[in-house]
Formats: C-alpha cells, sequence, structure tokens
C-alpha cells in the first residue's frame, strides 16, 4: 500500500495543474463570510421601498450574526450560510403628518430554507392609525422587495465564489462550464435513517444494554477525519440534511432529521471524539457513550467507535447504521475511501 502522496494520482502534485487539488476530488474550502457581510450591506442598506402612495427606507442594517462558506467537492459546489439579521427601516404615508419606524428581523436566512420560506417578522414603534397602515405596507409588500434583495445576495454568492474554486481537470486549460453543478449543502437529498423501534419498558425495569466496537481505515489525515465529523458544513455534506451542532465540550448536536442527537463530552483535534449519542426512538432519556478513536498511520488513518449503553434489541442495526450512514457516507463524500 502507497504511502501518503505515493500511488495514488490523486495525491500527486505532478498530476495537478495548480499542484493543489487534481480533478477538483478533495474538500476544498472559501470562507464567505466577510465577502458576505458587505454584499448584504450593498444590498438592504438604504433600501427603497415605494408604492401606492407610501415609502418606506431600510435606515440601518442593526444586527448581522452568522458565517457562510463556499466548498468543492469531486467538481460540485456546496455553498453554507446561515444568518440572523435585523433591519431598522422608516416610512410615512403620502401627505402624513408622521413618520413611522420599526424593525425587521431575520432569524433563518440559510441554505435549509428557500427565500420564499425564510421567517421574517415586521415591527413598529407606535400604534397609530397611520402606523399600522404603513406596517401593513412592510408586511405585504416590504418584505417582497427584501426577499429579492436576499435573493440576489444568494445569486452573487454562488457567482462569486464559483470562481476559481473548481480547477482545471488534467489536459484542460479552463474548468468548462458545463462541467460545474452548483447544488446546496444537503445536496437537494435527504438521507432518512431507518427507524429503530425501541422495545417497551416496563416501569421500574432495568434496560438491558450492550457494547460494539467497530474499526475502519479511511484514506485521509487524522485531523481531516475529525474535521468531517466536527465541522458543521462537512457534516452536512455527508449526512445531505441540515444540521445543528456545536463542537466544543457540553456542545449538543441533532443529524439525520433529529434522529440522532447528543452531546460533545470531549475533543482532542485529530484524535479522539467522546459524546453521549441516542436514537430518537430509543427510551426517553436513555443516552448510549460514544468514543471514537482516530489514529494516523502512515498511509491511512485508522478510526475506531466504540459505543456502550446501546439498548440490546437495536446492537446489530446500530452497527449497520455506523457503516452505512457514517463511514460509506464520509467516504463517498470526501474521498476518503480510495486505496490501491
Amino acid at each position: 500500500m502507497a504511502k501518503w502522496g505515493e500511488g495514488d494520482p490523486r495525491w500527486i502534485v505532478e498530476e495537478r495543474p495548480d499542484a493543489t487539488n487534481v480533478n477538483n476530488w478533495h474538500w476544498t474550502e472559501k470562507n464567505a463570510g466577510p465577502w458576505s457581510k458587505e454584499r448584504l450591506k450593498e444590498l438592504l442598506n438604504n433600501l427603497k421601498i415605494a408604492q401606492n402612495g407610501i415609502d418606506c427606507k431600510i435606515t440601518e442594517l442593526e444586527k448581522l450574526d452568522g458565517e457562510a462558506s463556499a466548498n468543492n467537492r469531486k467538481g460540485k459546489l456546496i455553498f453554507f450560510y446561515e444568518w440572523d439579521i435585523k433591519l431598522k427601516w422608516e416610512g410615512r404615508l403620502s401627505g402624513g403628518s408622521e413618520v413611522t419606524k420599526g424593525e425587521v428581523h431575520i432569524p433563518n436566512l440559510s441554505e435549509e430554507n428557500d427565500v420564499s420560506e425564510v421567517d421574517m417578522t415586521v415591527t413598529i414603534k407606535g400604534s397609530g392609525e397611520e402606523a399600522q397602515r404603513v406596517k401593513a405596507f412592510m408586511h405585504n409588500i416590504g418584505k417582497k422587495q427584501i426577499r429579492v434583495q436576499l435573493e440576489e445576495y444568494i445569486r452573487s454568492l454562488k457567482e462569486e465564489f464559483s470562481k476559481g474554486l473548481i480547477l482545471p481537470k488534467k489536459g484542460e486549460s479552463s474548468v468548462k462550464p458545463d462541467n460545474v453543478s452548483t447544488i446546496t449543502s444537503g445536496f437537494n437529498k435527504k438521507i432518512v435513517m431507518d427507524p429503530v423501534i425501541a422495545p417497551k419498558k416496563e416501569v421500574g425495569c432495568k434496560l438491558d444494554t450492550k457494547s460494539i466496537e467497530i474499526s475502519e481505515k479511511f484514506q485521509c489525515r487524522g485531523k481531516e477525519f475529525y474535521d468531517a465529523l466536527t465541522r458543521i458544513e462537512m457534516v452536512t455534506a455527508f449526512t445531505q440534511g441540515h444540521v445543528k451542532m456545536e463542537a466544543e465540550k457540553g456542545g449538543k448536536f441533532a443529524l439525520f432529521g433529529g434522529n440522532i442527537t447528543g452531546e460533545f463530552r470531549e475533543l482532542v483535534p485529530g484524535k479522539k471524539i467522546s459524546q453521549y449519542w441516542r436514537y430518537k426512538q430509543w427510551p426517553d432519556q436513555h443516552f448510549s457513550e460514544v468514543t471514537i478513536s482516530i489514529d494516523e498511520k502512515d498511509d491511512h488513518t485508522l478510526v475506531t467507535v466504540k459505543q456502550d449503553l446501546i439498548p440490546s434489541a437495536e446492537v446489530e442495526q446500530t452497527r449497520e447504521n455506523w457503516k452505512r450512514y457514517y463511514f460509506e457516507s464520509i467516504k463517498r463524500a470526501f474521498g476518503f475511501g480510495a486505496f490501491l
């Protein structure tokens, strides 16, 4: 078996037009956060919304919290973005005597939701008749105009960060547009993990549990495998669905549509991940204990999963789900399974 960078052409620098990422096989990433903040400010600040004798304007982008990144895997662009936005606005009726001021809150602009589905709350200061009419205008017309600007942000994000992220393949001088596929972080496909039917447990009875231990080889660095389980954009890529995750001690996580939930107990970058971990269908409040050991060798990384306190009836299904939904999915998503 070849050592790192030997044998497999995807690891040979000479095979790469730019000496970094032959055939776009490996996971590459660009931080789109700073660019996104500037772009959202351009699109939303001072946005004028006028119709039917009512004039409104966004006066301030008061809050813009979140992150965005663009990732390339096998020539596919995967965009991850999540923003919590709060806008200040003001408006008045034509010929009206008062200026109405208020806020628009957009708590969940993300690739998980279509712009038309993004929550948007309009509030005002004051309660007079004129203020209520202006608020109704912002609720009906203003929100539509803001959604148009958000759609433009997403379009320009994908356009801007497609540049240079997809690299020419061997023998090509440039990237052919037809060879580039732009998709969301969920790959537009949800993984539905097979449900595990928990045994009925009588009150006062002790739950019978067992342990499993599984080992698997991956063609990657230890740090790369660790990142695949702790970086939200990479977890999103291999689970192909929305992910909630706080990769820190005591941080919570929810994967596969909430079928898998838990809490991080210990994190040693590139070496070890310990979790409290449960299936949604298990008896209430019952968690197993998972320890993922990551051992980087000369030519591969050996990963060992030890899981204790699994309900006995689910042992084999749990073992198969680790192989299918974690190991195989990670290899498929990031190319970590290629050996010669």
